[in-house]
C-alpha cells in the first residue's frame, strides 16, 4: 500500500510540469466557524498532493501569539519554544527541535513569522513548497494575518448557519450565560452571526486575495467547487487524486454526530431539521438574521411567523458584546498569559487521547 505522505508530497501522475508562480506558492488560510467544515477542507487540499502535511491547528494567532507577547524579545521566543517542544502542536510537526530552533531565535520577530519557520521547515522534511493552515479561530485575526504574512490567501468556508448551530449546540462548545441554559442552543447561533460576519468584512477588505466558499457546494458538487479554489489558489486539485489519498477527514468525516451510523459529509447536510422544533427553528432564524439570506440559504420559518420573544432579541443584542469582549481581554490584557496546556496538548492525559 502506498504511504500516504509520499502520495501527497508527489506531484500528480501524468502531468506536465508548469513554472510555478508566486501565488501558486502562497500559503493557504482555510478558515471558517467551528464545525462548518475546515478540517474537510483542509484535508481536501492536502490529499491533492503539493502541500506539507500537518494534522492539525497551529493555534499560532489565537494561542500561541497572544500567550508569549512580543517575539521581537528574545526571552519570549525562549519561552515560547521551550514549552511548544512539549506540545502535541509540535510532536505532530514530525520535526526535531533542532530544525527550528536556531532560525526562530534568530530570525522570527512576530507570531507570523513562527508560523511560517514552522511550516517551511515541515515542507522542506516532506519535499514539497507550499504549505496551508486550518485554525478556524483565526477567522478573528484575518488583519493581523494578512500583515505578517502578505502573500497568504485566504479560503473561507461557509455552513448553514443551522447545521453549525445543531453541532455546536450538541458538543457544547458555546456554552450560555447562567440564566439563558434554558434557551443554550441559541448561543451557538449567535455565534455562528458573529464570527462569519467578522470574518466576511475583514476578508472582503483582502480584495482577490479572499474567497468564500459554501461547505454544501464542496459536498454535493466537489468537482466543480473544487476547480474554483484550484484556480484562485493556482492549484491542480484532482477530485480523483483526492479520493484516492484520502487523508484524515476526507476518509473519515469529523462529524458530532458520529454515534448515529454510517457518517459521510453528504448527509451532514439539513440535519437542524430532525434536531430542532417549529419554534426552536424560528428563534434560530431570527437569531441568525439576514446573514442565512445574504450567504445564500432559505429561510424556513414563514416571515409571518417569525416574531421571537423579547429574551431572545436581549439575547442577539448582548452575546456579540460579550464575545467582542471575551477576544478583547485575551489580546490586550494579561489573561493570555494564563496557561491553555489542554489547547496545546501539554497536559499527559490530553496527549494519550490523540
Amino acid at each position: 500500500m502506498p504511504n500516504p505522505h509520499e502520495l501527497v508530497a508527489s506531484e500528480p501522475a501524468g502531468q506536465t510540469a508548469k513554472p510555478r508562480n508566486a501565488r501558486s506558492k502562497a500559503p493557504v488560510f482555510v478558515l471558517g466557524c467551528g464545525r462548518s467544515g475546515t478540517k474537510f477542507l483542509y484535508h481536501t487540499l492536502l490529499s491533492a498532493g503539493g502541500f506539507a502535511v500537518y494534522h492539525a491547528e497551529s493555534n499560532a494567532f489565537n494561542l500561541l501569539g497572544l500567550r508569549f507577547g512580543n517575539l521581537a524579545h528574545r526571552g519570549n521566543r525562549r519561552r515560547l519554544l521551550d514549552e511548544y517542544y512539549t506540545s502535541k502542536l509540535f510532536h505532530r510537526t514530525g520535526l526535531d527541535p533542532k530544525d527550528i530552533d536556531e532560525r526562530v531565535m534568530r530570525d522570527c520577530h512576530n507570531t507570523g513569522e513562527f508560523l511560517r519557520i514552522v511550516m517551511e521547515a515541515i515542507a522542506r522534511k516532506q519535499g514539497v513548497d507550499r504549505w496551508a493552515e486550518t485554525t478556524p479561530l483565526h477567522l478573528l485575526f484575518l488583519p493581523l494575518i494578512k500583515k505578517l504574512i502578505p502573500d497568504a490567501v485566504v479560503i473561507h468556508i461557509i455552513r448553514d448557519g443551522r447545521d453549525v448551530t445543531a453541532s455546536l449546540h450538541r458538543i457544547g462548545w458555546i456554552r450560555p450565560l447562567p440564566w439563558d441554559r434554558a434557551r443554550a442552543f441559541l448561543v451557538p447561533a449567535i455565534y455562528w452571526r458573529w464570527v462569519v460576519s467578522k470574518g466576511r468584512r475583514d476578508g472582503q477588505a483582502l480584495g482577490p486575495d479572499y474567497m468564500e466558499v459554501h461547505y454544501e457546494d464542496l459536498v454535493q458538487n466537489p468537482r466543480q467547487t473544487l476547480a474554483r479554489i484550484g484556480q484562485f489558489i493556482h492549484h491542480d486539485l484532482d477530485y480523483d487524486r483526492i479520493q484516492q489519498v484520502a487523508l484524515g477527514s476526507v476518509h473519515n468525516p469529523n462529524s458530532s454526530f458520529r454515534g448515529d451510523g454510517k457518517e459521510t459529509e453528504a448527509n451532514t447536510i439539513g440535519r437542524w431539521k430532525k434536531m430542532f422544533t417549529a419554534p426552536q427553528v424560528r428563534d434560530v432564524e431570527s437569531s441568525l438574521g439576514t446573514l442565512l439570506v445574504d450567504t445564500g440559504y432559505v429561510l424556513e420559518t414563514p416571515p409571518s411567523e417569525r416574531r421571537s420573544p423579547f429574551a431572545v432579541h436581549f439575547m442577539n443584542f448582548l452575546y456579540p458584546l460579550y464575545f467582542d469582549l471575551k477576544i478583547w481581554l485575551k489580546s490586550h490584557t494579561p489573561l493570555a498569559r494564563i496557561a491553555d496546556k489542554r489547547r496545546m496538548g501539554i497536559a499527559e492525559s490530553d496527549a494519550k487521547s490523540q
